[in-house]
């Protein structure tokens, strides 16, 4: 299964760049070259725990739809978004955010894997892997761009105030039922 992992260091604080990552608004803006719109479940605002969303996208000159749902979050350092319907066989990515000198550092962990047995693995090594790093880079540095400047104040109030505090568990809807102490 391919691992794509992105590390981008952001001069904002770490509760702007988490929410700005989370924003389905913000989302929208960071992608408009696959021209992702959200089509079902959460379409607007902050997503948060357990809630769902499916974006309608083009990628490779094919409008295609995505529906994934968040599994994991503790605010403001992780959440994850999981696959439940789509083009990949699976993908889970997962969104972590540390304090650092500059301000936040924002890591994105993406697994994914194509359909089609070892057609879709050869897919993997020959273009997928690659045009997924560039997007999810391209997402990376306009969010970087938007919560650098006052951009962001376009998708969020102001850093944490459309959110509840922070969440003292991670629930990981992949093992129904299980909780964890959030790692720090």
């Amino acid at each position: 299964m391919p691992l794509i992992e992105l590390e981008t260091q952001i001069a904002a604080p770490i509760e702007r760049v988490f929410d700005l990552a989370r924003s389905i608004d913000a989302h929208m803006a960071s992608t408009t070259g696959s021209r992702e719109r959200p089509v079902a479940g959460r379409t607007s605002g902050l997503i948060e725990l357990g809630e769902t969303v499916t974006w309608e996208a083009t990628h490779f000159c094919i409008r295609q739809k995505l529906s994934v749902q968040i599994t994991a979050f503790v605010r403001p350092h992780l959440f994850a978004d999981e696959m439940i319907r789509g083009t990949f066989a699976s993908m889970k990515h997962f969104h972590r955010f540390a304090e650092s000198r500059v301000g936040t550092v924002m890591k994105d962990e993406f697994h994914f894997r194509a359909p089609y047995g070892m057609l879709g693995r050869i897919a993997e090594c020959m273009f997928l892997t690659g045009y997924m790093k560039r997007f999810l880079a391209k997402r990376a540095a306009e969010l970087k761009s938007m919560a650098e400047s006052d951009e962001w104040r376009r998708y969020i109030t102001s850093a944490g105030e459309q959110c509840d505090a922070e969440q003292p568990l991670i629930r990981d809807a992949s093992r129904e039922g299980s909780y964890d102490a959030p790692s720090r």
